[in-house]
């Protein structure tokens, strides 16, 4: 009674309505892929980028790079989060949609994102020789206490359309693959990862580039594009029903028969993303130059 009093003055709200926490896309994007058994695991793309892989014992050590959270049901998950996600590819598909409208072919905001996915399939496996980074805020996982966006090349290098929205995509995924090296390091084994977020809304560009990126399979289901969103609303079906059974069994119930697709890893893009992930590493100095040069 007194917490509908504090909230609602006007005692519309009535007391013994189900109040969930606020708490962001963690638990919420574990359970929108059902990813909360051990070695599974999930990333969301979106403003920022995060991986979450539930574990079946603790780490050996502490890790800067590394977050330990928890499913809804406390199993540990260690979280690689980026503060850094999609921002960046956004930004260069509105200069892309404008130069079009420009042109007398206005686009819609899913149309052109689409156009700028798709073109990326056509770049070469490395991007061309190209660099960038999408630090629009600062990024712990590397070290740099704020973000200048970037996008670099030598002489040699090819840019094309094509390559330089390839080279976009893997910059969002560069800093998160840093990231889980750890977690290698550590012995933590992925079966694969489900993906979820605005960037896997186009089918067969961002989920075969993740794929490349963390060397590991990776599945996309329909709701992928709805985000933490799907989560929270499988989590209030099950209050709904009573919790009759376990979460797990729950959400194996809501997800049967939903259709999956999976993507392997392609070795051309394989190889393509490490020479990528080798010149990105190579270029933090570039950025934090850009960093202490550019106030």
């Amino acid at each position: 009674d007194a917490g509908c009093a504090l909230l609602d003055p006007t005692d519309t709200l009535q007391p013994g309505v189900p109040f969930a926490p606020p708490e962001g896309d963690a638990g919420t994007g574990m359970v929108a892929t059902n990813s909360i058994a051990p070695h599974t695991g999930n990333v969301s793309a979106g403003t920022s980028i995060f991986a979450m892989v539930v574990l079946d014992q603790s780490l050996r050590k502490v890790h800067e790079e590394v977050d330990i959270v928890a499913t809804p049901v406390g199993q540990p998950v260690a979280m690689v989060h980026c503060n850094n996600g999609a921002s960046e590819f956004d930004a260069w598909v509105r200069v892309f949609a404008a130069f079009a409208s420009a042109a007398g072919t206005p686009l819609d905001d899913a149309t052109a994102f689409a156009t700028c996915l798709d073109a990326a399939l056509d770049g070469e496996p490395d991007g061309g020789g190209l660099l960038a980074y999408n630090y629009v805020a600062g990024e712990p996982v590397t070290g740099l206490p704020e973000g200048r966006p970037l996008v670099a090349r030598t002489p040699a290098s090819r840019l094309t359309l094509a390559n330089f929205m390839r080279t976009q995509v893997y910059s969002a995924f560069g800093t998160l693959s840093l990231g889980l090296r750890t977690l290698a390091e550590e012995g933590v084994h992925v079966e694969s990862m489900l993906a979820h977020g605005g960037m896997f809304r186009t089918a067969g560009v961002a989920q075969r580039f993740l794929a490349a990126a963390l060397d590991t399979p990776v599945t996309v289901r329909p709701t992928a594009g709805q985000g933490g969103a799907w989560g929270c609303a499988l989590l209030a079906d099950y209050v709904r029903t009573g919790a009759r059974t376990s979460l797990h069994d729950h959400l194996q119930h809501a997800f049967s028969g939903e259709a999956m697709d999976t993507v392997a890893p392609d070795a051309a893009d394989r190889a393509g993303f490490e020479h990528f992930l080798a010149r990105y590493e190579a270029g933090l100095a570039v950025e934090r130059a850009a960093v202490n040069a550019l106030s």
